[in-house]
């Protein structure tokens, strides 16, 4: 039912009409009079009553319920708001001498040069120079940077930060000298806005008692934030035909998901799979794309801020790309003349040292490697 609101001066009119109605002769309803005053201060109870009647019915309903009162909603169906995600990146540690073997241990810590944020290094088996022996990472003699994971110690979107801002170290390590991330974090995602947390309960609603590709990704969507995700059905790990089989490729933007994770996403997908059925979750295959390109800049004094945020915005570009999803090289030069409005001309662009677009299987990513902007 539609409710039909009144502001304060259409309450004092319908008040003063509905009592001169009823009245036998004329009465005095003018400014400051005994009877103004008592229609006044019932229209200002009226309007009162009025705002209890739509906070009620705003908290009654999940589509017009926010915050806590939406979490209250959404709590009587089993359903949470997804939590902030923390901010992850690469950070490169150097030093000025590299003949001894130096270790970063895993929850070293390093700062913003503002200090608001502060990163932690993770453990990552997958990278080379890692040691679980002494859980860190080794540094041999001769080698002077060494890139490594980290993690923002506060989760949400503040964690992002540009290039080149992270460059302290908040904690000693012996050994290392500097430290600085090359490319921006972007990951990093506050808690779950209510219209998203609306969608993912149509979801819910949508995938209950089905063993469907709604119920799977709504099962993966369920774990956090900013996960993408394919489905490919019929076929095996290796893409070959195989009958009651289905892939689930899982990525939650570094293109490198970790091992816990990949556990908890098939935890989930195998609580809602089709009987009979068996599926595998796998991280996606990292294509690295490294461009290079040739601009003109005019005037040729802003030749070196033209060409950082050329280099940032193919980044942000090539690393946002969802799975399966292709990298024209048309693109490229689109996003170098709408970078920065001093670029006038775009030429020699290569990705991978060829001139042809990159376009991945169905469980690939295509990742930022090396920006060239000569």
């Amino acid at each position: 039912m539609q409710l039909s609101l009144q502001n304060f001066t259409s309450l004092v009119q319908n008040m003063a009409a509905s009592v001169q109605s009823a009245a036998t002769q004329l009465l005095d309803l003018t400014v400051g009079s005994t009877l103004r005053a008592v229609v006044e201060a019932n229209a200002s109870i009226a309007l009162w009553m009025q705002w209890l009647i739509l906070q009620v019915l705003q908290t009654t309903r999940a589509a017009t319920s926010t915050g806590a009162d939406l979490d209250s909603w959404m709590a009587d169906m089993s359903l949470t708001r997804l939590p902030a995600v923390a901010a992850s990146g690469l950070v490169a540690f150097s030093r000025f001498t590299a003949t001894a073997v130096t270790l970063v241990p895993v929850g070293a810590l390093v700062r913003t040069a503002d200090g608001t944020q502060t990163f932690a290094v993770i453990a990552s088996p997958a990278v080379a120079a890692f040691n679980a022996g002494q859980n860190g990472y080794v540094l041999a003699a001769g080698v002077a940077s060494l890139e490594l994971p980290v993690r923002a110690l506060s989760p949400g979107s503040a964690g992002n930060v540009q290039a080149g801002s992270v460059s302290l170290l908040a904690s000693a390590i012996p050994g290392i000298d500097a430290v600085t991330n090359a490319n921006a974090f972007q990951n990093g995602l506050d808690a779950e806005q209510d219209s998203a947390f609306r969608a993912r309960f149509q979801n819910f609603i949508d995938s209950r008692s089905r063993a469907t590709p709604l119920a799977i990704g709504y099962a993966i969507g369920n774990i956090q934030q900013g996960l993408e995700y394919t489905i490919q059905e019929n076929v095996d790990t290796a893409g070959n035909p195989r009958l009651g089989s289905f892939v689930v490729t899982v990525d939650d933007g570094s293109g490198s998901p970790s091992g816990s994770l990949l556990a908890t996403v098939t935890a989930a997908v195998d609580a809602v799979r089709p009987i009979g059925s068996i599926f595998a979750v796998q991280p996606p295959s990292v294509i690295q794309a490294n461009v290079d390109l040739t601009i003109a800049v005019s005037p040729a004094t802003a030749r070196a801020q033209a060409a950082g945020a050329v280099g940032a915005a193919i980044a942000v570009y090539i690393d946002a790309l969802p799975i399966g999803a292709s990298l024209p090289i048309s693109r490229i030069v689109q996003l170098a003349y709408g970078a920065h409005p001093a670029v006038s001309n775009v030429s020699g662009v290569q990705i991978n040292s060829a001139t042809a677009d990159i376009a991945p299987a169905a469980s690939g990513v295509v990742k930022a490697g090396t920006i060239a902007v000569n």
